[in-house]
């Protein structure tokens, strides 16, 4: 096995969680522990990528809606669609009413059944209309919500692999992480990036401050709800399982973001 590094977590999250071209060195838990912890700054990369999408279209003169298009296309092109394909999954699982064995079953298929097409559609359109609505307030508060929605939809994966969280299956992504973080670094993580998003806020105004710790407890009490449902339903969390809370957390975090 490799040494060990601080940067390990790191590797781990950027490798897993993104498609920048960063080498995975090690696949043991701690790794996946520092990976998970290290979740957020790969949501942070992405967040920043997609405002600088949004961003350009706006200042050549093309309105809040393609800004918003572009917002939301780089996060889905950053994580090869995956967490997207998670959220369809976990929806067609939950939404097929089978036992655990069969709608796990179903969720490994490679096609997406109703429910799944149905539920991305949704979220999709959701997330356009709440970013553009966003945009359209100022090119500020647009990128502001782009990055602080991306960095909350991976603190939602670093929470769900919290200690005491099963996998349902004995392979995959979601058996290599769950579990692996202890609960109080869980708590910690959670802790500081809503206090560094409520700060994000603040140098829009004062009003923001509270609307982005509002978001960032929002989201995540959003996929907390999602994550014990799916636990309950599954008997733990797979990798599609993650895709859907990082895409519930996200999605929460953009309608919250868009209001007022």
């Amino acid at each position: 096995m490799p040494s060990s590094s601080p940067f390990d977590g790191v590797r781990f999250a950027f490798g897993t969680l993104t498609v920048f071209p960063v080498r995975v060195t090690r696949w043991d838990r701690e790794a996946a522990r520092g990976g998970m912890l290290c979740a957020p700054l790969a949501g942070l990369a992405v967040g920043a990528a997609a405002a600088a999408a949004g961003l350009v279209p706006l200042f050549l003169g093309a309105g809040p809606l393609l800004a918003a298009v572009a917002g939301v296309a780089v996060p889905a092109v950053l994580t090869r669609g995956l967490h997207l394909d998670g959220l369809a999954d976990t929806a067609d699982g939950l939404g097929s009413g089978k036992p655990a064995e069969d709608a796990l079953r179903i969720m490994k298929q490679s096609d997406i059944g109703p429910f799944g097409v149905i539920t991305l559609v949704l979220v999709l359109l959701a997330q356009v209309a709440a970013l553009a609505q966003a945009y359209d307030a100022s090119w500020a508060r647009g990128a502001c919500a782009a990055v602080v929605s991306a960095t909350l939809a991976r603190l939602a994966l670093t929470l769900a692999a919290r200690a005491g969280v099963p996998p349902a299956r004995p392979e995959g992504l979601g058996a290599a992480v769950a579990g692996v973080v202890p609960v109080r670094q869980a708590l910690l993580a959670a802790v500081a990036v809503t206090a560094v998003a409520a700060a994000a806020g603040a140098l829009l105004g004062p009003y923001d401050v509270l609307r982005t710790g509002l978001a960032a407890l929002l989201s995540l009490a959003a996929a907390e709800a999602l994550l014990r449902h799916c636990t309950r339903r599954f008997g733990g969390v797979t990798g599609d399982v993650f895709g859907g809370l990082a895409e519930t957390a996200a999605t929460t975090a953009l309608v919250v973001l868009s209001l007022g």
